[in-house]
């Protein structure tokens, strides 16, 4: 296990002796050597990246699609760790009082993603976001007991349920040697580098995995420092790249890819892969932004159709794009209206088709917007 990746390294002797992963800096030396197929996927990547920051700015309503994408990629990033959750769970409106653990793990996420790209108006990516991102993102979820907010302070692994340090697939850098490499990696992530961003994005996230700092709530930080490290280099305006679906889609493969570069120093296969991953998210993202949009003008042309377009109808139909379940009274107070004011244009949706009535009774009454849901659904 000792090449350009990192080596081995021996802790403590006798029958206590294992052995953890020290990863030798970023950036690799020596350098990466792209081939053709690589190449041809990062100038594919970089256009299609490109394409997919016009057409989320050119939506009226970006904020309502971001939000959208922020749920749907805190589900699959949390779904990957093994969250039993859905998208009905976490568009719930009353998701606060309802929440199970395995929802609260999807909560976090999505508000860590928001305190993160905030925070990032006043502190570049460095540790101490990262800690402060971890906290947000295991409070009150399972595994807050594991040193939220702080690096670790004991040794972790990577194995089935049982495994020890024995019998561990992966061993990650003992606590002196994890504080020396986040070191590293978060003068990499803040340096001048030749290599290109998207590139760099995937070295990142490779690095942050191998070194596994928490003792918990790895595999999400690391998958958010992707999109963070985008949109702090301008590569992304907003966090509608969801690319936990084509990891989540891929998982052994992306488990293996990263283990091929601690086992052979295989950079070049890892970042082909992450890439690809880059690659198609955007495309993805690219299509579900024009299939919502075009969702949304033909439901508003209906509205027009049947004479039912008031100005309230209008604002109802723009809230179901970032909160397609709903019920009447907590509508009512998001949208400052009154209850059988809302409750009227509730109706006048369900009667064109748009809102499908699916549970409670009276005033409890939940709807749906049954084809953006289905639209968002795709590989949840």
């Amino acid at each position: 296990m000792n090449n350009r990746a990192g080596k081995e390294v021996t802790n403590f002797t006798g029958d206590a002796a294992y052995k953890s992963f020290l990863p030798a800096p970023l950036p690799p030396s020596p350098a990466l050597i792209l081939d053709d197929e690589s190449v041809k996927f990062l100038v594919a990547a970089h256009s299609q990246l490109s394409a997919l920051n016009v057409r989320s700015s050119s939506i009226p309503n970006i904020s309502l699609f971001v939000s959208a994408y922020v749920r749907k990629e805190a589900l699959m990033s949390s779904q990957i760790e093994g969250t039993q959750a859905t998208l009905e769970d976490v568009f719930d409106p009353k998701l606060e009082e309802n929440a199970n653990r395995d929802v609260v793990d999807v909560i976090n996420y999505m508000r860590a993603t928001e305190f993160a790209i905030k925070k990032m108006e006043e502190l570049p990516l460095c540790n101490r976001l990262i800690r402060e991102i971890h906290a947000v993102l295991m409070d009150g979820a399972r595994g807050r007991e594991r040193s939220p907010g702080e690096f670790r302070h004991s040794q972790n692994w990577i194995g089935g349920v049982g495994s020890t340090l024995k019998t561990a697939k992966y061993i990650p850098p003992n606590v002196s040697d994890m504080n020396l490499s986040m070191s590293d990696l978060e003068k990499y992530m803040n340096a001048d580098d030749d290599l290109d961003t998207l590139i760099r994005a995937g070295l990142i996230h490779y690095q942050f995995e191998t070194i596994h700092p928490f003792l918990d709530g790895n595999g999400r930080v690391g998958r958010m420092l992707i999109i963070l490290f985008l949109i702090e280099k301008g590569l992304l305006s907003s966090p509608v790249l969801y690319i936990s679906y084509f990891l989540k889609m891929n998982r052994l493969e992306y488990y293996d890819r990263l283990s091929e570069v601690r086992n052979r120093g295989n950079y070049e296969q890892w970042v082909k892969f992450f890439l690809r991953a880059v690659l198609e998210s955007a495309e993805d993202a690219t299509a579900t932004i024009d299939r919502l949009e075009a969702l949304r003008n033909k439901n508003a042309a209906l509205i027009h159709e049947k004479g039912k377009a008031t100005k309230n109808t209008l604002r109802l139909l723009d809230y179901l794009e970032a909160n397609p379940i709903i019920e009447i009274s907590k509508t009512a107070k998001a949208l400052g209206l009154a209850f059988n004011t809302t409750s009227d244009a509730i109706k006048r949706l369900e009667k064109t088709g748009i809102l499908v009535q699916s549970a409670g009774q009276q005033r409890n009454r939940i709807y749906s917007y049954k084809a953006y849901l289905e639209l968002l659904r795709d590989g949840t």
